[in-house]
């Protein structure tokens, strides 16, 4: 663990110091508090935002509760990544510190299947899906579909079925990297993917962003190379599900992450997270509506209140985009050149390289392979794209082969 002296402020735990996490612990750090981060990763980028680091895995729930204790916390939050959101509501509910989710809604959050149950029990829209924990199970969910580790994010253990006799292989695949044993089978919706970011306070839900998801194709399938707001795709019956959704959870207070597509019938949904969305979405929502979700998720965190002034968005763009940097396939980064050249294209918000020389790249399969983002505003939804193109394409990661380094 290393630190250096505290700045004045209360003390707060953030459980990952990785992509997911940058937006937030620089705002606790802009906002004066003792940031105390953990990562399992010592090159992880969000170290550099933090007074203390522990290099603890986030999902080791008891080294974690030691270091909550140690450190004497007033807080703790798992922003950006799914699996430690149950983990913080659990040794926040121990310690006796505050926390916006409890433990059984947080639990919620983290299954897919138990989303599933919970969905249909209260009938809200969603694919056809079913449980199986074995690689020649009998699947009833016709091809193409997908199978999904149903414990797990980032596309991780996720595979899109084109056809019957691809089944078995996706399902040993989901079931290697399920933490539960088992995978789930859903039906493909077709149409255009959406993501609603909210905040709920004293169970009033507060829908501020929606935008498009626009995904890679096979291999890497699933995986978001640009968040576009406004959405094209939405209509207010999204607004209407996402209230629905949270309330079926039992997320009462606190950010919520929504993914949907929306089919023939409308909005299907596909995922919720009782969190920050992990690309980068809190500072997309300040730059376009100006509401400060990284700030308002460190107060619930903190169990100060979140009065319902801070949560009217007002826009403040005509457009806006998370660009997100594709590494190339192989090789040892070297260096990143043409950083200073992007950012001084116009619109340009922010811009994150992911990556630091000598990390080695491997195939794009995952969200966690992504090796960068840029945050890009405009007059309007086309020209903050554009504006993306321009500044993505200035970036290059220049790499030397692995045999070589050796």
């Amino acid at each position: 663990m290393e630190g250096s002296g505290a700045p004045p402020g209360k003390r707060l735990l953030v459980l990952g110091a990785g992509p997911a996490q940058l937006g937030l612990l620089a705002t606790a750090r802009e906002l004066g508090l003792y940031v105390i981060a953990l990562d399992r990763d010592p090159a992880a980028p969000g170290f550099r935002y933090a007074d203390r680091r522990a290099i603890i895995s986030t999902e080791d729930e008891q080294g974690i509760e030691r270091l909550a204790g140690a450190e004497g916390v007033e807080g703790i939050i798992a922003p950006g990544t799914d699996w430690p959101v149950a983990i913080a509501a659990r040794v926040a509910e121990r310690l006796r510190l505050p926390h916006p989710l409890d433990p059984e809604a947080a639990a919620l959050t983290v299954s897919k299947i138990r989303q599933r149950e919970r969905f249909a029990e209260h009938g809200l829209p969603q694919p056809g899906w079913q449980v199986v924990s074995e690689a020649e199970a009998d699947v009833a969910v016709p091809a193409p579909c997908v199978v999904k580790a149903p414990d797990r994010q980032g596309q991780r253990g996720q595979t899109l079925v084109q056809s019957m006799d691809q089944l078995p292989g996706a399902i040993a695949l989901a079931l290697a990297e399920s933490r539960s044993g088992i995978a789930i089978v859903e039906e493909i919706v077709e149409g255009p993917e959406v993501q609603v970011g909210g905040f709920s306070v004293l169970g009033r839900f507060f829908p501020l962003t929606v935008t498009d998801r626009l995904t890679a194709d096979s291999p890497a399938f699933g995986v978001a190379l640009t968040h576009v707001w406004p959405s094209e795709a939405a209509g207010d019956d999204v607004f209407r599900v996402a209230d629905a959704v949270a309330a079926a959870v039992g997320i009462t207070d606190g950010p919520t992450h929504l993914e949907l597509r929306i089919g023939s019938g409308g909005p299907q949904v596909m995922e919720l997270a009782g969190r920050l969305g992990g690309g980068h979405n809190a500072e997309l929502c300040r730059e376009v509506v100006g509401v400060d979700l990284n700030a308002l998720a460190i107060s619930a965190a903190l169990g100060e209140p979140v009065e319902e002034s801070e949560l009217r968005p007002e826009p403040r763009v005509g457009g806006a985009c998370v660009r997100f940097l594709v590494p190339p396939e192989e090789g040892v980064l070297r260096e990143v050149t043409g950083v200073e050249e992007a950012r001084a294209v116009e619109g340009v918000r922010e811009l994150w390289i992911y990556r630091e020389p000598g990390h080695a790249f491997g195939p794009f399969r995952i969200g966690a392979d992504r090796a960068g983002a840029v945050l890009i505003t405009g007059e309007s939804r086309e020209q903050a794209l554009a504006r993306a193109d321009e500044a993505a394409s200035l970036i290059r990661f220049e790499t030397v082969d692995a045999e070589a380094v050796v």
